[in-house]
């Protein structure tokens, strides 16, 4: 009962950030004014093609990071990990490089080229790291990891090998572009990554049962009658495709992943039936909050709300690092 309560505060604080944040830092506008987008209202303009759909790609951004997030923790059984620890977001980094280095300037089907590209690198990086694995043999979470962190340092040194042969309007761009943000113009950006989105989270939801056993153990896992191997494979894919969606339209943004999970499993519990929808909840509301923040801060100038998430996420990581409340899921075995 108390489970159900806290996800249905959740549910309704979430409602209440989305139709909020909107309308943050924008004068008082009458209704009348604003649902007149038709006769070409200004205000009706900016509110519809701009804050809206900015709003709204906050919101699936976050719930994409966050169920991720919490994927990756319970498959790895450390609360530390991110979507970014398989080398997601580096690969989507190194494409988006390349596009910025190349100077191309496309557009196909109303996906910036920047978006196919960083989408590219990251499914490069996902075959690298299953590869890898592979070769080892099995599908060990440990090998997994660090082939992860390897392939994530390689990309990384290709990046600042792009950045220093960049000419100086290049390099800030892909400086820019690696802050992460949410300037979305249009329906677009939360069409794109819509489906990679909603399929992620439909199969995570499918492997619940054993996303709960294997956050216990893989041998009791294995005992109980879960294929581990197989869901790995399919948790590993579904959860790195969704990030890659998430990463080619917003940018790498940091700690949402590693934060709201953690918090959501302070709060209601390790149990991923409630885990999950607390996580997709909060996630939407936290990375709307951080982009309301971020945009009225120190208006008129916007800030990336990757720095936001960054702010936040540096000292709670090492709260969380120092913390005995999380010490047993951070370095169990």
């Amino acid at each position: 009962m108390r489970k159900k309560t806290i996800l249905i505060s959740l549910l309704l604080t979430t409602i209440i950030v989305i139709l909020i944040a909107p309308f943050a830092g924008m004068k008082i506008i009458p209704l009348s004014v604003l649902l007149s987008s038709a006769a070409g209202s200004v205000d009706a303009d900016i509110f519809f093609n701009i804050r809206l759909p900015r709003v709204l790609t906050a919101a699936l951004a976050g719930a994409g990071l966050a169920v991720s997030g919490m994927t990756f923790q319970s498959m790895f059984r450390n609360s530390l990990a991110t979507p970014f620890t398989l080398g997601v977001s580096s690969g989507a980094s190194l494409g988006a490089s390349v596009y910025v280095w190349s100077g191309l300037s496309i557009v196909v089907a109303g996906i910036p080229g920047v978006s196919i590209f960083s989408f590219t690198g990251a499914g490069l990086a996902i075959l690298f790291v299953y590869g890898i694995t592979k070769m080892k043999g099995g599908f060990s979470t440990t090998t997994m990891l660090l082939a992860g962190v390897a392939i994530s340092f390689f990309f990384s040194s290709l990046i600042l090998l792009i950045q220093y042969v960049c000419d100086l309007t290049h390099s800030f761009r892909i400086v820019r572009w690696l802050m992460g943000g949410l300037e979305a113009i249009g329906y677009n950006p939360v069409i794109n990554m819509l489906p990679f989105v909603i399929v992620g989270c439909i199969i995570v939801f499918f492997q619940l049962n054993g996303l709960n056993l294997m956050s216990i153990g893989e041998e009791i896992a294995i005992s109980r009658g879960v294929d581990a191997s197989k869901t790995k494979k399919l948790l590993f894919f579904a959860t790195s495709l969704m990030v890659g969606g998430v990463v080619a339209v917003c940018g790498p943004i940091g700690f949402v992943g590693m934060m709201v999970p953690h918090i959501c499993r302070l709060i209601i519990g390790p149990d991923h039936r409630y885990l999950m929808p607390a996580t997709i909840l909060f996630g939407s509301a936290f990375l709307v909050i951080c982009d309301t923040l971020a945009r009225t801060l120190f208006a008129p100038v916007e800030i990336p709300v990757g720095i936001i998430t960054a702010l936040l996420g540096g000292p709670f990581f090492i709260w969380l690092l120092l913390s005995r409340l999380s010490e047993r899921l951070v370095f169990q075995e």
